[in-house]
Order: C-alpha cells, then sequence, then structure tokens
C-alpha cells in the first residue's frame, strides 16, 4: 500500500521552536500540502465537510503538529508499564477500534514534536523502577508506524530506549512501512509486533491498512534487522467458520515467515469487545458494517475505569483461548503466548 500522505496540516505555532517541528513544516510545503495555523492541537474547529460521516473521513487524512503539554504517561497493562506519547489518532478505518470512542471528536491525527521533554519524562520512570525492567507501549493511541516516515518520532525513540539499561519499547502496527526503521541502533530492545487475523476480519473490518502479506513481509524484514518481534491476534472474532479462518490464519503465517516460523516470538491474544458508546459511534461511521455487537449475546465486563465492556460469554471466551493457543503450539512450537484477555 502506498504511504500515508495527509491532505491537510495544521501546525501549533509552538511547534515551529522545536527542530523536529522546523523539519516537518519544510518537508510539507516542499511536499506542496496544504498548511494550516491552531492555537492548540486539541482545538481544530474549521474542518471541512458538509455532514458528519464526511467530516470524520477528512479528520482522518490530517495531520496536526502540536505539541505533548501533559507529560504524565497513561498506564498500559498488560503489555507495558506506560504509554509513551508520540503520537495520538490513526490513519486507518477499523471498525471495531477503541479510538472510535477515546478520540471522540478529534479522530485527526496528531504527533508531537517536544521529543525531548517526553525522553526526559520516560528517564524518570525508568530511574523510578530501576532495577526493575520498564516497557513502554507507542501504540496505546495511534499506529506510529504508519505515520513514522514522515516523522521519524518513533525511529529517535528507539534509539533513546536503546541506550537505557533498564528500558524497554513496544508498539503494534498494521502497516507495512517499516524500512526506515531498520538501521536503527535499538540494541534488541524494542520490540515489533503486527497485528494479524483472519480473511474475514482483515477484509470487512480493516480498510485503510496494510494487506496480510504486506504486513507478514514487513514482519520479516523487522526480524532480519534483530528486532525481537511477535504478533498481536486482535479482535479475536467469532465469524462464521471462525475455527478454520483462524486455523488458516496461523498455516499462512508459518507458510510465510518460511525459516523465521522456527524462532522464538510472542503472541497476545485479545477477544472482541465493545462498549455501549463505542457501538453508538460505530454504527453512525460505518452504517453498514457486518460487525456483530448485540449485549443480549455477551458477557458485561466492568473495566477498572468504570466503563464496562461487553465480551464474549465464558464458555466462548474459553473455546477462544483454547482453540487459538491450540493452534499457536502446533505450528509455532517455540512461540510464546503472552496473555489472553
Amino acid at each position: 500500500m502506498k504511504p500515508f500522505i495527509p491532505k491537510l496540516v495544521y501546525f501549533e505555532p509552538q511547534a515551529l521552536e522545536y527542530p523536529l517541528g522546523k523539519e516537518l513544516k519544510e518537508k510539507f510545503e516542499q511536499m506542496g500540502l496544504e498548511i494550516r495555523e491552531t492555537t492548540s492541537h486539541n482545538q481544530i474547529r474549521n474542518l471541512p465537510g458538509e455532514n458528519d460521516v464526511e467530516k470524520y473521513r477528512i479528520a482522518k487524512s490530517t495531520l496536526v503538529v502540536g505539541l505533548r503539554k501533559t507529560l504524565k504517561f497513561e498506564t498500559s497493562k498488560p503489555s507495558a508499564e506506560y504509554a509513551i506519547p508520540l503520537a495520538t489518532g490513526c490513519m486507518g478505518h477499523c471498525h471495531y477500534c477503541y479510538l472510535q470512542t477515546t478520540l471522540g471528536s478529534k479522530p485527526y491525527i496528531r504527533v508531537y514534536v517536544n521529543l525531548e521533554d517526553i525522553f526526559e519524562q520516560a528517564q524518570k520512570y525508568i530511574k523510578e523502577r530501576e532495577p526493575e525492567i520498564t516497557r513502554f507501549e507507542a501504540a496505546c493511541t495511534s499506529d506510529i508506524v504508519g505515520i513514522d516516515y514522515l516523522t521519524h518520532s518513533l525511529k529517535k525513540t528507539i534509539e533513546f530506549i536503546g541506550e537505557t539499561e533498564y528500558g524497554r519499547l513496544r508498539f503494534v502496527t498494521k502497516f507495512p512501512h517499516v524500512d526506515h526503521l531498520l538501521d536503527a541502533k535499538h540494541n534488541g530492545k524494542t520490540t515489533f509486533r503486527f497485528s494479524i487475523n483472519s480473511r474475514y476480519v482483515i477484509k470487512n473490518f480493516e480498510p485503510g491498512t496494510g494487506s496480510f502479506d504486506e504486513r507478514i513481509e514487513a514482519a520479516k524484514k523487522v526480524a532480519y534487522a534483530g528486532y525481537p518481534f511477535g504478533f498481536i491476534v486482535a479482535p479475536i472474532y467469532m465469524h462464521e467458520d471462525w475455527e478454520e479462518g483462524y486455523e488458516e490464519l496461523f498455516i499462512r503465517l508459518k507458510d510465510a515467515l518460511g525459516e523465521l516460523a522456527n524462532e522464538n516470538m510472542t503472541f497476545e491474544l485479545i477477544q472482541h469487545r465493545f462498549t455501549k458508546p463505542a457501538k453508538k459511534v460505530i454504527l453512525q461511521r460505518y452504517p453498514n458494517t457486518k460487525l456483530e455487537m448485540d449485549e443480549e449475546k455477551r458477557k458485561y465486563k466492568w473495566g477498572k475505569y468504570g466503563i464496562g465492556k461487553y465480551v464474549y460469554q465464558k464458555e466462548e471466551a474459553a473455546s477462544i483461548e483454547e482453540t487459538i493457543s491450540g493452534y499457536i503450539k502446533k505450528y509455532f512450537p517455540n512461540g510464546e503466548i503472552q496473555y489472553f484477555t
């Protein structure tokens, strides 16, 4: 797939006081992109579009360059201790994505240029936990790989973490644009994960992202560049003939990886879930979606922030975990299943 090119770019004035901000302004001017100014990356009020659906789609192709002023990192479990804030928003159109509601009325993509401040705060968190390892997740609020060929923020972060003793970096992507990251001095301290799924899920629910084959080709490049790597199977969705669909996924993955299939790699398993607010937003933005969100068929699970989620019934979840874990053990005997949730 072609790399993401924003149709519209906004800059906070303060962003131009930082080297990365100046660099991006020059780059976007040379690319001939329309550039506007905004007082805050949280207040883009004049987006074009005749209706909400049109404005949403335009927002997904809009990039806002600003500062990350709140430097208290959110916790990120089970995959890491902290989320490191490099960007917010994504150009993909995954129907089920939790960012549909967490980003609410701000689905545009924001990148932060005050990397020095972000790294300084990350160093403080590492210091507080020494000699424990501190893991940072860079993809909690964005698919950072999809935009990093423009900003190189992720590459700089990989090299920053690579120089620490107790820091580790993790992120997941559905995009194949990894070439600029292959020569980064990661020192084995960054784990690269790719999101994979059955044909049915990718075809019906993941428009605007890399194909399965593109993701796996990128995974192979990353593995040969020496990065620890793995896969997130998410959301695991009980579509018609889901058992066969997911077994085919792991067969295709094994075949595509070739000799790499025998390497140590991680797997993270996440069943499909949704909230009531998410369901409302998803149906507004993707009215023809095939995504099943029937509360009557699901189990209500309380969240730690007071917002409950609808997950599969206990027996269904157990079947999903047993089935998917069995496929991984069969086709990837050296693979490590880190969790199922």
